[in-house]
């Protein structure tokens, strides 16, 4: 393809209607400002230039990403200073005459700027043109193409700090993975009543959790598209900790809709009895496709019960809650945090456990930390929970220990809870 061709092949798309990138926008302004027929935005790569924007108002017939040899365009010499960066009628320039574009165009008028990053390096060109020439054009003209040349260059540098990012995130994710990570911790889930354990949730943790928490590891995965891989190496590592789980106990492991819908998951499960696993849903966007997420759930109900994160807020919605005919409710912290205090939690709590009773599902409230909130969440119904209150997150031998009831005095270790009859008295009310 010739030298027109490969900028043609920039793209029409970004040029016209169709929701334009912010680049794309400037061009179409510069170009209609100037009423010229092409204005595009180029990078130079090594000893070539790719097209990366365009807006015109001719057909063009290509995409972007296309290359051209950059001694084949006008900008690279008006760059090194063999051609003028405002030019009114090629034809003026026998050297120009040269150039491929001229004789596939023809090339008239003629603008072009450097793109020239925070750093002062030249990134690429911004050019203007048309087949006509135009001697109106004026040095206030080729002061407005800089300008809107300085606009394009800073959302350019957005664009490649967003890629350098996109690349730390999949070489980080990608790492992780290889290396075995994340590993494993538990967190015990207790009944309310004496404090005795029933399961442990799976918690991924990474080395670098003081600085970067594990629900910033998994958002920045999905932003990759590494996401179900994240979660799948991490499902397979609690999986590998079900072992250490007691007998009589469960072990619950995290996954989101997209994980599900990947259909990867029931391989890693299929060896597992139902009364040992439980899948839990989490998600903090709205699912999209509830019938397609039954579909997946389907073969996963024989190997592990199903349990919905975030009840009571987030996008855990009744709806949701009917479609997906859960067996476990986790009550959202948000709902559990200072329910002692809080007469609208009670009411809501309240609802939820008439609610979950009239399904056939169990209540597990998450992050109790205190143990007034403990004793109003066992006043009002709610059977079992974790948090603070009872124990951390904790490595696996250690969670193990704490479920078969060792080392009851360590500092993670809440004290078992009050009696019913003494609770309720010290509760008071609901």
């Amino acid at each position: 393809m010739n030298g027109l061709g490969n900028f043609l092949a920039a793209g029409a798309e970004a040029g016209r209607g169709g929701g334009p990138s912010p680049v794309g926008a400037i061009l179409d302004a510069v170009r209609q400002h100037l009423g010229m027929e092409i204005a595009f935005a180029s990078r130079y790569v090594g000893e070539e230039r790719e097209f990366t924007h365009l807006s015109a108002d001719i057909p063009l017939p290509s995409a972007p990403g296309d290359r051209e040899p950059v001694d084949q365009s006008y900008c690279w010499h008006i760059l090194n200073g063999r051609l003028p960066e405002l030019i009114h009628d090629a034809a003026d320039f026998p050297f120009a005459q040269t150039l491929p574009i001229s004789a596939a165009l023809p090339v008239g008028a003629h603008i072009s700027v450097p793109l020239r990053l925070g750093d002062g390096s030249v990134y690429g060109s911004f050019c203007c043109l048309s087949r006509s020439p135009d001697r109106s054009l004026t040095e206030r003209d080729l002061a407005t193409v800089r300008a809107f040349a300085d606009l394009a260059a800073a959302q350019i540098a957005l664009g490649e700090d967003e890629a350098r990012r996109h690349a730390a995130i999949v070489r980080r994710t990608r790492a992780a993975i290889g290396a075995g990570e994340p590993t494993i911790h538990l967190q015990p889930i207790h009944r309310l009543d004496d404090g005795a354990t029933v399961g442990a949730e799976a918690l991924a943790r990474f080395p670098d959790c003081r600085d970067r928490p594990p629900n910033l590891w998994f958002e920045e995965a999905f932003d990759v598209d590494l996401g179900v891989a994240l979660e799948l190496a991490a499902a397979e590592r609690a999986l590998a900790a079900l072992p250490f789980v007691p007998e009589g106990q469960y072990l619950s492991v995290n996954v989101s809709p997209a994980t599900l819908l990947s259909g990867e998951l029931e391989a890693l499960v299929q060896t597992h009895r139902r009364e040992r696993l439980v899948i839990e849903i989490t998600e903090h966007a709205r699912v999209e496709d509830d019938d397609a997420l039954r579909r997946a759930l389907a073969p996963l109900r024989a190997h592990a019960r199903i349990a919905i994160d975030d009840v009571g807020a987030g996008y855990a919605g009744l709806q949701t809650i009917i479609a997906f005919a859960p067996d476990i409710l986790k009550l959202d912290m948000s709902l559990t945090r200072g329910i002692d205090g809080d007469p609208a939690k009670r009411a809501l709590a309240v609802a939820l456990v008439r609610f979950a009773s009239e399904i056939g599902s169990t209540i597990v409230a998450e992050g109790i930390e205190r143990q007034a909130e403990r004793d109003v969440l066992l006043c009002l119904g709610v059977a079992y929970g974790q948090g603070w209150a009872f124990s951390k997150a904790m490595p696996v031998v250690s969670a193990q220990q704490r479920m078969l009831g060792v080392d009851l005095t360590r500092e993670d270790v809440a004290q078992p809870a009050a009696p019913p009859e003494a609770l309720l008295k010290r509760a008071g009310h609901c």
